[in-house]
C-alpha cells in the first residue's frame, strides 16, 4: 500500500491492522477446496492429492492388467494403419516386387538446387552421405525441403546405428535409411529400433518436417500410422565380424535388405575383389539375404551379379562428369590451347 495513503489514513483516524494491510494472495491451486475438480474433463485421472495405485492396479476396461511391465505390455491399436492401406513409398514398392533399384550418392555438395537436379536425374532414391561427409542435419533438411517429392525419394547413410542420427534422419523426412558397418545383431537391432515407431521399434514422435503436408503429412492413412510399412531399412555388412553374424542380422524384423559392402569388406579383410577369401565373404552375405528372404544390395558395378537387386551408384560429381561425356561425345575435351596465359599447355 502507498505510504502517503497510509499516512492519510492514520491522520484521519482510519487505522488498519497488519493482517488487513497484508491481504493474502488467492490460492492458484485449481484443486484447493475442490477435490472433484477436473472429473468431467478427466474422468479417469488420479484423485487429487492421493496415490492412485496405477503401477499395479488397472483402470476399468483396461486391456493390460497387473503390474506395468514393458516386456508384457499389450500394444493398443490407436496407431494401426487403415485396413488395406497401400504402400506410398515407390522404393518400398519396387523392393517388395523384387525389381532392381538404384540409389545415387549425394556426397560433396550441400546446395539445394544441385540436390534437386540430382534427385530428378533418374535414380530411385538419393543416398545422402552422412557417414563420410561433414555436412549437418540442418543442411540436409534444407536440401530435402527444396524438392520433397522429387523422382528419387530422400534417403541417407547415417554415421552409425544411433538414436540421434537415425531420428534426425527420419524426422527430416528420410524414406530410406542405410546403416554402415553393422557388426553385430545388437547393432542391427538398435538401428531397427530407432528407425521404426512402436511396437516394432522405439522411435519417439518428435515432429519435424516429415510430418508436414509438404512431405508425408497428407499421405493416405497418415504418416504416423503408415511410415512403419513404408520406410526402407538397409544394413551394410562391411566387416569380417559382420559377415559372421550376417544371417542373424538379415533376419532382424524390419530389415529390408543387407548390403555387401565392396570397398570396406576389402578394407577389413585384406583381400580384394576376385580373391577367393574376398569372394567368400560376399557369398556369405548373399546366402544370408536369401535365407532371410531379404533383398541384397551392392555397388552399381554388380548390377548383373546373381540375386543382387539394389545398388549404390557413384557421387554427384562423377555423375556430372559422365553426363557431360555422354552429351558431348567426340567434342569432349577439345578446348583450344592458346600459346600464352593460364590455358596454355604446361611446358
Amino acid at each position: 500500500m502507498n505510504h502517503a495513503v497510509m499516512a492519510l489514513m492514520v491522520a484521519t483516524g482510519f487505522a488498519l491492522s497488519q493482517a488487513q494491510v497484508q491481504t493474502p494472495r488467492p490460492n492458484a491451486d485449481p484443486y484447493a477446496n475442490n477435490p472433484d475438480a477436473g472429473k468431467t474433463q478427466f474422468p479417469l485421472a488420479a484423485p487429487a492429492g492421493k496415490d492412485s495405485g496405477a503401477i499395479t492396479k488397472a483402470l476399468p476396461g483396461a486391456v493390460n492388467q497387473g503390474m506395468i511391465e514393458e516386456s508384457k505390455w499389450k500394444y493398443g491399436s490407436a496407431f494401426n494403419p487403415p485396413a488395406n492401406a497401400k504402400i506410398w513409398n515407390p522404393v518400398k514398392l519396387k523392393m517388395m516386387r523384387g525389381e532392381k533399384l538404384t540409389g545415387g550418392t549425394f556426397f560433396s555438395s550441400s546446395d539445394p538446387s544441385t540436390y534437386c537436379a540430382f534427385a530428378n536425374a533418374g535414380y530411385d532414391f538419393v543416398w545422402t552421405e552422412m557417414q563420410h561427409d561433414s555436412r549437418d542435419w540442418e543442411n540436409v533438411a534444407k536440401m530435402w525441403q527444396a524438392c520433397p517429392h522429387a523422382k528419387a525419394v530422400p534417403g541417407v547413410r547415417v554415421a552409425y546405428a544411433d538414436e540421434r542420427e537415425i531420428q534426425h534422419a527420419m524426422d527430416a523426412g528420410a524414406l530410406v535409411i542405410v546403416i554402415p558397418t553393422v557388426r553385430t545383431v545388437e547393432e542391427g537391432t538398435a538401428a531397427r529400433d530407432w528407425t521404426y515407431f512402436p511396437p516394432l521399434g522405439k522411435r519417439s514422435q518428435g515432429g519435424g518436417q516429415a510430418f508436414s503436408p509438404d512431405f508425408w503429412g497428407s499421405v493416405p492413412g497418415g504418416y504416423r500410422n503408415t511410415i512403419n510399412d513404408n520406410v526402407v531399412l538397409i544394413e551394410m555388412i562391411e566387416t569380417v565380424g559382420g559377415v559372421a553374424q550376417a544371417r542373424e542380422i538379415a533376419a532382424i524384423p524390419g530389415v529390408d535388405a543387407v548390403f555387401a559392402a565392396s570397398g570396406d569388406l576389402a578394407n577389413f579383410s585384406g583381400y580384394k575383389q576376385g580373391d577367393p577369401d574376398y569372394e567368400r565373404l560376399i557369398n556369405a552375405v548373399h546366402d544370408a539375404a536369401l535365407a532371410a528372404g531379404k533383398r541384397l544390395c551392392g555397388p552399381f558395378a554388380w548390377r548383373d551379379r546373381p540375386d543382387f537387386t539394389c545398388f549404390q551408384s557413384a557421387s554427384e560429381t562423377a555423375a556430372i562428369a559422365r553426363g557431360v561425356a555422354a552429351e558431348l561425345g567426340p567434342l569432349k575435351d577439345t578446348q583450344a590451347k592458346p600459346e600464352v596465359g593460364p590455358y596454355a599447355p604446361k611446358k
